[in-house]
């Protein structure tokens, strides 16, 4: 059986190179480009994993992620930030917002599905 995940990124380009890299590691990918489409996928679909881009043209990753924990999302969700806001203290906001782990964009394609599965394990 092949995880989902739900990648919540505005970027055209990077949503490509995520969906790209995760299909072609046998993953099932969910797209949604804003915050509110991403809550709902993440409410009907309910992936075990969801990238989550931190600016979005709605509602930043940060209220997201408070909104995923505390809307009855089940707890053993993965939230993983992956963002080229990369200033400091910003792990620590999406840690304290609910994310299980941050990866900074650019993302390095050869690693990037080893660090995701990295996070997700340790949760598990």
């Amino acid at each position: 059986m092949s995880l989902s995940i739900l990648i919540i990124e505005d970027n055209e380009q990077n949503m490509y190179m995520l969906s790209y890299l995760l299909t072609n590691n046998n993953y099932k990918v969910i797209k949604a480009f804003n915050g509110r489409d991403g809550l709902n996928l993440a409410h009907n679909n309910h992936p075990e994993i969801i990238l989550l881009d931190i600016q979005l043209p709605d509602m930043d990753g940060y209220e997201i992620c408070l909104k995923l924990r505390h809307n009855g999302l089940p707890k053993n969700t993965t939230i993983i930030a992956v963002t080229s806001y990369a200033m400091g203290g910003d792990r620590e906001k999406a840690i304290e917002a609910g994310a299980d782990g941050y990866l900074e964009k650019p993302i390095n394609p050869d690693t990037f599905v080893s660090e995701m599965e990295k996070i997700y394990n340790a949760k598990q």
